[in-house]
């Protein structure tokens, strides 16, 4: 007999009932608002819903390399939206946004969709693969918050390096090397936390899933250019991001309301 494959949205309403809330909820602020949650969604649940997608978009990776700092695969919002809208219904998920909202104690809204990053997969496939030491800097008037979840984690080597209350003279600092497992989720503010991906090793792979929520979808227009300039180098290539301007336009300065949610 056949198994009836519950829908996603399902699935991710199970997966929160199963969190510890408070206790992630207190690591999160113990953390310097970080987060690992590693076993949000089942192994089981990538497979059906979200792994036959990405092996579809291999073909859509674009590669960049950035000497001393990165080097990897991107795929854009746009071509998820375009070819593989079920990580978008993850990504619009009203009970995961009011889980994530709950978290960092404030409400927070998917990016407008003219944001090449707001929700992308980053593919780690060749030897050598990783990102430096950095933020995942805000360009927008409010705050940013990073999802990461894993999707293959076929390496023991490529892993999340965070390290936690790096500026904070009052703390020591606390280093996390994460592999992220299907299933798993690190959810962190992206102007707080330094971390970085360690090189692949031959013969692995490493690819996640990345969904962005902030608090203001307003941009200036100094701040929207370079953020176009660095997803344009160092993840989705200039077209990408100049398809993405074209077919959103005067996404920059609409008001709040008139955006998708």
């Amino acid at each position: 007999m056949a198994v009836v494959q519950a829908p996603l949205g399902e699935e991710v309403l199970c997966a929160i009932q199963e969190v510890d809330f408070e206790h992630a909820h207190r690591l999160y602020w113990d953390q310097n608002e970080c987060v690992f949650l590693e076993h949000f969604l089942s192994p089981k649940v990538v497979e059906q819903h979200l792994l036959s997608q990405v092996e579809r978009l291999r073909s859509d990776v674009h590669r960049s390399y950035i000497p001393r700092h990165k080097k990897g695969g991107s795929v854009s919002y746009y071509t998820l939206a375009a070819k593989a809208p079920v990580f978008l219904e993850l990504y619009r998920s009203p009970a995961f946004i009011a889980f994530v909202s709950r978290l960092v104690d404030i409400p927070v809204m998917p990016c407008p969709e003219d944001d090449p990053h707001a929700c992308a997969l980053y593919f780690y496939t060749e030897p050598g693969d990783h990102i430096g030491f950095h933020y995942d800097t805000s360009y927008y008037k409010g705050a940013r918050y990073t999802v990461l979840m894993g999707l293959v984690q076929r390496s023991t080597q490529c892993q999340l390096v965070c390290q936690l209350h790096k500026n904070d003279p009052a703390r020591p600092m606390q280093e996390l090397r994460l592999c992220t497992e299907p299933g798993s989720m690190v959810i962190f503010n992206g102007n707080k936390l330094w971390h970085a991906i360690t090189p692949l090793e031959a013969d692995a792979e490493r690819i996640v899933l990345t969904m962005e929520y902030v608090t203001n979808p307003e941009m200036g227009p100094f701040q929207r250019f370079i953020s176009n300039m660095k997803d344009a180098i160092a993840y989705f290539g200039f077209s990408a991001v100049l398809r993405g301007r074209w077919s959103h336009p005067g996404q920059v300065n609409a008001p709040a309301a008139n955006r998708r949610p």
